[in-house]
């Protein structure tokens, strides 16, 4: 079986966690477990995954120390959340396979993700009001008030339209190579009016690229795997119901009645839709970590089918 693993921050980054090199690696490498017991199955894999906390870390890095070294933008933060998070997993993965993975090569492409501009990603650190009016004069940044914590910076969320590197990644796994692509959604670039490629200050979803990802890859199933068991209907109410099974024209529904908030579960209902409404994939499965071998048989999870 094609798989196209998506992964939510908590593989790399747990709530509460500050972050360390030792406290990510140790993430990383229980994850590694799960993907390599895929992998042992002789399931072909491709790999994606989250970037939100590492590319913060890095921004708020750029701020404190603005004076002493220049920041870099958001584009290039993203790349290197990219390979720093690739890095991780390709150690992992190795570590955990064993002598016995000669023959499961793995590697990691920052990848540019082609998109448009619509600021309304909130990232980076908190400022005061103050703080917020000097950068909006000094560097044209748009600025909004954050859920009443301070001020923040808004950047793009596009829709992402292609996959630069996709022609190498596509090579690379269907050779039987575990490819670590599109972290965080790809690097954000747009094409100037001479073609020349240039990255631009912008946050992609990357469970919608994830989506794009697999439809690229033929991929049979895309697993989503968060750090929820299973998805929710009336989430937080007394009638709350997890959902074992749901078809593509339920998945319709339930966005419609706002079931799925954009900032949760939606964006995942909406990958998935969207990977089974355009390609020929098979299901999407929904589920946590450690529920990822299960997730794949359906026995575990939220599985969506057409």
């Amino acid at each position: 079986m094609k798989v196209l693993v998506s992964l939510g921050g908590n593989a790399i980054l747990k709530h509460g966690q500050k972050g360390t090199a030792e406290e990510q690696s140790v993430n990383v490498q229980n994850t590694a477990k799960h993907l390599a017991a895929l992998l042992r199955r002789g399931e072909r894999i491709a790999i994606t995954h989250g970037n939100g906390p590492q590319v913060g870390n890095i921004l708020l890095q750029n701020e404190i120390s603005k004076e002493t070294l220049p920041p870099m933008p958001l584009d290039v933060c993203g790349a290197e959340s990219q390979g720093m998070i690739g890095y991780m997993l390709q150690r992992a993965l190795r570590s955990e396979l064993g002598s016995g993975a000669a023959n499961v090569p793995v590697a990691t492409i920052v990848s540019q993700t082609p998109a448009f501009r619509n600021p309304t990603k909130p990232v980076g650190p908190f400022y005061t009001a103050k703080e917020a009016k000097q950068l909006r004069e000094s560097k044209g940044w748009r600025m909004i008030s954050d859920s009443g914590r301070g001020y923040r910076r808004v950047v793009p969320s596009p829709t992402p339209l292609d996959i630069l590197e996709r022609d190498t990644i596509i090579r690379l796994f269907e050779t039987g190579t575990v490819v670590i692509g599109v972290g965080g959604g790809g690097v954000p670039v747009i094409r100037d009016k001479d073609g020349k490629l240039r990255g631009v200050e912008a946050v992609l979803d990357k469970d919608r690229t994830a989506a794009l990802l697999g439809k690229t890859l033929g991929v049979d199933t895309l697993l989503i795997l968060t750090d929820v068991e299973q998805v929710f209907i009336n989430y937080g109410m007394p009638d709350q119901r997890a959902l074992d099974r749901m078809t593509v024209q339920e998945c319709k529904k339930y966005l419609a009645e706002g079931q799925f908030p954009s900032g949760s579960m939606g964006p995942k209902v909406e990958s998935a839709v969207s990977f089974l409404s355009d390609s020929n994939g098979k299901r999407v499965g929904i589920a946590s970590l450690e529920m990822a071998e299960k997730a794949l048989d359906g026995r575990a999870g939220t599985t969506i089918t057409n």
